[in-house]
């Protein structure tokens, strides 16, 4: 949040949209709630008003402790939608917040219809038609928002970039800072700039903690460097796009190796491992959060299937169920 409070005041931006879900669920204590509004009043000291909806996360049925906010925050009625109009600029924003966490109404029929000679933003909290890992709320259709007849539509919920449409432009921006292992990638926010009707969109990166997943293949590896070595080679790519980020990194290791005997004989090994390597990398920080291993042994069948003992045997039971077709199918 501090890097997206930067980045409009370095832009000089005319407004910031947020699409709900800042606070991830009821606070524990304040320091929640006044770390975002402490953001809110340097907006305030800079003249940059800010438009809220509220989404599942912070539903106003949700979010028991309240602070008042700056006089620059506007949020949306979970009553009905509303528009807030900001004349000297020719901008009408509609929204409308959740006053449930499980909101299944379609929200969109409620909102008001465009302000004529003005640019008309959409602000909605929405799963649209359904996205994977992501439960389905305020469920609408692309179509939906196209015959509204707005020119822009700022969504929330969806916690991966995605343009939805270019005409009008329909945009998940994602959050602005990956919270855990499957939110990889890049995060950060939309600068939108609107002159003579042309409407321009960037990605801003504002994420402070680049989250990753990386899988190491150690085929055939019989000394623990060759780990380090494919952890080193498989990081070096993601370290060179953003060196000066803390990288999260959760890595999985696999093969066929010697190695697991070792592993099975001292268990953590190749976590270690791993993680010393990530030591050894200068000149940034890197965090292995989590190590996992999918490792198995070689094995000689041939040699197996000439052993005098119950293994021996099931080996050469399979053999033979294998080859006899009516077997296999019975």
């Amino acid at each position: 949040m501090g890097n997206l409070g930067d980045k409009a005041i370095d832009e000089r931006v005319d407004f910031v949209l947020l699409a709900g879900d800042i606070y991830d669920g009821d606070w524990q204590d304040f320091h929640t709630g006044l770390f975002f509004r402490a953001e809110m009043v340097r907006l305030d000291r800079a003249a940059i008003p800010v438009f809220i909806v509220k989404g599942n996360h912070d539903a106003m049925s949700v979010i028991s402790r309240q602070l008042p906010l700056p006089a620059n925050v506007n949020v949306f009625s979970s009553r009905s939608a509303e528009t807030h109009a900001i004349e000297e600029l020719s901008v009408a924003i509609h929204g409308r917040s959740f006053r449930n966490r499980a909101e299944d109404e379609d929200l969109v029929p409620t909102y008001p219809p465009p302000t004529p000679g003005f640019f008309n933003i959409g602000l909605l909290h929405t799963s649209l038609n359904g996205r994977p890992g992501h439960d389905t709320y305020a469920p609408t259709q692309l179509s939906a928002l196209e015959a509204k007849g707005y020119d822009y539509w700022a969504l929330g919920h969806v916690h991966a970039r995605e343009i939805v449409s270019e005409v009008p432009r329909v945009v998940f921006p994602g959050n602005p800072q990956g919270r855990h292992a499957n939110e990889t990638g890049q995060k950060g926010c939309e600068l939108v700039s609107v002159l003579g009707g042309v409407l321009e969109s960037e990605f801003v990166v504002l994420d402070v903690v680049r989250w990753s997943r990386v899988s190491l293949s150690i085929d055939g590896a019989d000394r623990l460097e060759a780990v380090a070595a494919a952890f080193r080679g498989a990081v070096a790519p993601i370290i060179a796009e953003a060196p000066d980020r803390l990288h999260a990194i959760r890595t999985t290791v696999s093969g066929i190796t010697d190695l697991q005997v070792l592993e099975a004989q001292n268990p953590g090994t190749i976590a270690a491992t791993v993680q010393g390597a990530a030591q050894d990398i200068g000149e940034v920080d890197i965090w292995i959060e989590q190590v996992r291993t999918a490792l198995s042994t070689p094995v000689d069948r041939a040699a197996q299937a000439e052993r005098e003992d119950a293994l021996g045997e099931l080996v050469r039971l399979v053999d033979a169920i294998a080859a006899d077709e009516a077997e296999l199918a019975s």
